[in-house]
């Protein structure tokens, strides 16, 4: 069974980086889901998806990974640019303010 290791990125609905700072280790599931034929409820015998442990690094979790004799694959975060340029609140009432006024 192969796991993947990976930082998970930031939620829409945050502006900061809370949730994102930590590195998660989830299994791949090892068989396919099927559909109950009188409710339509969707099942699984593979528990091994349920488990999601999250780690304070990458090595502690490759770490623990490779302890444990488990299959990994390493997925590096992607960098991002940030191109707004981060100004106050007082920037706003500048007097010497490049665009007019809307109101």
């Amino acid at each position: 069974m192969q796991a993947r290791i990976y930082r998970p990125a930031k939620s829409a609905m945050q502006a900061g980086t809370a949730n994102s700072k930590r590195w998660v280790l989830e299994h791949s599931p090892s068989s396919p889901k099927s559909l109950d034929p009188l409710m339509g409820w969707t099942s699984s015998t593979d528990m091994q998806t349920q488990v999601r442990l999250t780690f304070e690094s990458r090595e502690a979790a490759v770490e623990y990974a490779e302890t444990n004799g488990i299959e990994f694959v390493l997925m590096e975060p992607k960098k991002h640019r940030l191109n707004v340029r981060l100004r106050g609140y007082a920037e706003n009432f500048a007097h010497d303010r490049r665009n007019a006024w809307t109101h």
